[in-house]
């Protein structure tokens, strides 16, 4: 399961990803923002970083006007690794050096067809371990301080 959140700013976008989740056939769930009425972005990255960091959804995904704040929202939540990206190649190494469980994007900086092979390379990459492992580690060590 995929959670998935934006703001006003990102809802376009995020319309666009669940259309192309559901044609890959991958379960989500949408935590809103369900309109482009003015509203604020920690609420929803809140929500999406917690889905994912209790277990109930694998990995989330997140759209704002830049992807920026709504990263660093959700990265306030224990547990969440959250990466904004704008290419293909950062969102499949956010996943294989990283282990980032969230992705987050911008409406207002990235175009839907660039968004949709951002979303498959986050996706379709799978977190490497190995030396990655302990460097994960070592973030979560920082978070525990």
């Amino acid at each position: 399961m995929i959670a998935i959140g934006s703001d006003h700013g990102g809802f376009h976008l995020k319309q666009e990803i669940m259309k192309h989740l559901d044609e890959l056939g991958l379960a989500y769930h949408d935590y809103g923002a369900y309109s482009t009425e003015s509203c604020d972005y920690p609420a929803y990255g809140e929500a999406v970083a917690h889905a994912v960091a209790s277990g109930a959804c694998e990995r989330g995904i997140l759209v704002c006007g830049t992807g920026i704040g709504i990263g660093i929202a959700a990265n306030k939540v224990h547990g969440i690794r959250c990466a904004t990206c704008s290419d293909c190649y950062c969102a499949e190494m956010s996943r294989r050096h990283n282990d980032a469980n969230i992705l987050a994007l911008g409406e207002r900086v990235t175009g839907v067809g660039l968004a949709m092979k951002i979303v498959d390379a986050f996706l379709n990459a799978e977190f490497e371990g190995g030396r990655h492992a302990r460097r994960v580690a070592l973030i979560g060590q920082i978070e525990e301080k």
